[in-house]
């Protein structure tokens, strides 16, 4: 368990440094954050609002990844429909 709680500890280390060192590139661009529709529009787009929230989302479907796969083992999914539930799950953070 302590093992675990270290690797959220530094993936979330890890994220807040990548992902806001590319916030600060796309604040300095002229992006607002608190004009969600220009914000959404230049993710869009793509470039630095975009690769932020792709990081992001990486790192949290990660550390779900990290939660949820020993509470599926425990249950016992079987492979294909871990499998289905992995790929799943990866959509349903993105959308979230």
């Amino acid at each position: 368990m302590k093992i675990r709680h270290t690797v959220y500890a530094l993936a979330a280390i890890a994220s807040l440094i990548w992902v806001w060192s590319l916030a600060f590139d796309w604040i300095g661009a002229g992006g607002n954050i608190l004009n969600l529709p220009s914000f959404f529009i230049d993710a869009y787009q793509s470039g630095s609002a975009a690769g932020f929230l792709t990081i992001d989302i990486l790192v949290v479907w990660g550390a779900f990844m990290l939660w949820v796969i020993p509470d599926a083992r425990r249950i016992g999914l079987g492979t294909k429909t871990g499998l289905t539930f992995l790929l799943l799950s990866f959509l349903g953070t993105c959308f979230a």
